[in-house]
């Protein structure tokens, strides 16, 4: 049986690379922004920005493929069943393919309904269509480096995943450079070096695969790939992850419409502190999926000491790193606005909503942490339940609260993620812990 210090061992060996994967995102848009803020019109920049936020949303609504792949493989892997674990890869980069052979088919109309969701000037929206219908082609390798990610962190491998991530980023952010600032080319320019970077990145996926564990490769029989018992398994924890994903991402549209209703002024002002929110996320996140890939291993090899060992520990390390982002936050929040504008008054208007971002790292953890949890075990049907309802109480408290202004917005996103620590925390004995 394993000792507590072994099990803090593997949190960390997850943790630490997950966290560095994470923080090696915003760079990218980072560069991004540097280069088409440089172009002539800020046209760029918008067309740039919005078509960033579009992919986001598209493959943030596919995260099911990452997730369903890391619990289901983890579990495979608790039990030692390494011809389940191939037959997981085969399966989850066939929903990858699928998944991104409908996004080509239906491109058209996606982006229709994207630019009349979020309205833009002409010129913006001329050159925002240009970015989406080149980076669209990328959709087949990012779907599959989803499956692959899936695969790694099930397998115990979190450095894969980090390799993968810096090495797209890094690739990209140079062909942007040589792209856009040496060659000339613009949205197309930017484009055109995340396609090239991602299919960089699935073939780096399938050699890291392939040289480590070969025997995944032994067998493709799509027959069996394709068995309707677990191909119905997959789905439904697939559709599960996607129902719970889809009801996040309109609380988070839902919230920022409200804030553009409250004023132009206030919508800007939370821009800029979801950014502290996404930084959090960032960190908190590294340890929610070493709790997806732990938590499956367990429940797959029937160790539940283990598994509540490993349950209290990461919520302590969870909990303890929450309360240093907070202290971060509480010393430095002030200074780190400067970070993201340099507009006086967006600062001073600011300052006063701190307050939520402050306590927001110890609020949140037990919503993060029990979602992996709840992933790694493949209980999807409470955790989509639950955010349902998180959803909805989280609506309630929007009209409610609105009459206070930009703190009663602020309380009532406190609250989504509040209600979604306590009931998922309610479910555990009956979902995890028998």
């Amino acid at each position: 049986m394993q000792k507590t210090e072994n099990i803090n061992s593997q949190i960390f060996r997850l943790t630490i690379p997950n966290i560095i994967s994470n923080f090696s995102i915003p760079l990218l848009g980072a560069v991004d922004t540097a280069l088409m803020g440089r172009m002539e019109t800020d046209h760029y920049l918008g067309a740039v920005g919005i078509g960033g936020v579009i992919f986001s949303y598209i493959y943030w609504g596919f995260g099911f493929i990452r997730m369903a792949s890391t619990g289901l493989t983890a579990q495979a892997f608790g039990e030692n069943d390494t011809t389940e674990c191939g037959l997981l890869l085969q399966r989850s980069l066939s929903m990858g393919i699928i998944g991104s052979i409908l996004l080509l088919l239906f491109q058209w109309g996606l982006s229709d309904i994207s630019f009349v969701l979020i309205k833009t000037g002409e010129e913006v929206e001329h050159l925002g269509r240009t970015y989406f219908h080149i980076r669209i082609y990328a959709a087949p390798a990012t779907l599959c480096l989803h499956a692959f990610h899936g695969v790694f962190l099930g397998l115990q491998n979190a450095k894969y995943p980090m390799i993968l991530t810096i090495v797209v980023n890094f690739i990209n952010i140079v062909l942007n450079i040589v792209f856009v600032g040496k060659l000339g080319m613009k949205v197309e320019g930017v484009a055109y070096a995340t396609v090239i970077a991602q299919y960089f990145g699935l073939m780096l996926a399938i050699a890291l695969c392939y040289h480590r564990y070969r025997a995944l490769f032994t067998t493709w029989n799509l027959k069996v790939i394709l068995a309707f018992s677990k191909m119905k398994r997959f789905l439904i924890i697939s559709g599960d992850i996607f129902i719970r994903t889809l009801c996040l991402i309109f609380s988070f549209s839902f919230f920022t419409a409200k804030s553009a209703g409250l004023s132009d002024t206030i919508l800007a002002t939370n821009t800029i502190l979801l950014q502290y929110i996404n930084l959090m996320s960032y960190a908190i996140d590294g340890f929610a999926f070493a709790a997806e890939s732990m938590i499956g291993k367990y429940i797959g090899a029937r160790d539940m000491q283990n598994l509540k060992r490993t349950t209290g520990q990461i919520f302590l390390w969870s909990f303890v790193f929450g309360g240093v982002v907070m202290l971060i936050f509480l010393l430095f929040g002030k200074n780190l606005l400067h970070l993201f504008t340099d507009q006086v008054n967006l600062i001073e208007i600011a300052k006063p909503y701190l307050v939520w971002i402050i306590i927001a790292p110890v609020v949140n953890v037990a919503a993060y942490i029990w979602d992996g949890i709840y992933l790694g075990a493949t209980a999807t049907k409470p955790l989509r339940n639950t955010m349902i309802v998180a959803m909805l109480l989280f609506i309630s408290a929007v009209y409610l609260l609105i009459p206070y202004g930009n703190h009663g917005l602020w309380g009532a996103l406190t609250v989504l993620l509040i209600v979604r620590g306590i009931i998922l925390t309610v479910l555990a004995p009956r979902h995890l812990l028998k």
